[in-house]
């Protein structure tokens, strides 16, 4: 336990922080999941909207600092290669 004033804080608002980034790091990777099982389907339209979905998420989670831009861009990189095969082989 921090004995200092400034120190007590700092760990409180570490907590409200890693509680935010836990929340927005666990509903990136659901809208990633979703993308890959709608991949797996037959919609095309329901499947675009799934990488959609994800890319936003991806891009809001680099935006706020919980993930490196360059791991955004590797992400959606990925998710575009992956959906633009599955288009393609259809």
């Amino acid at each position: 336990m921090p004995n200092i004033k400034s120190a007590a804080k700092r760990a409180r608002q570490n907590v409200k922080r890693e509680e935010s980034n836990r929340r927005v790091k666990s509903l990136l990777k659901t809208s990633i999941r979703r993308f890959e099982e709608a991949l797996q389907g037959d919609d095309r339209e329901e499947t675009r909207q799934m990488l959609y979905d994800a890319v936003r998420r991806i891009d809001k989670a680099a935006a706020k600092g919980i993930i490196h831009k360059n791991n955004a861009a590797r992400k959606k990189s990925s998710l575009s290669r992956r959906y633009n095969k599955a288009v393609s082989g259809q």
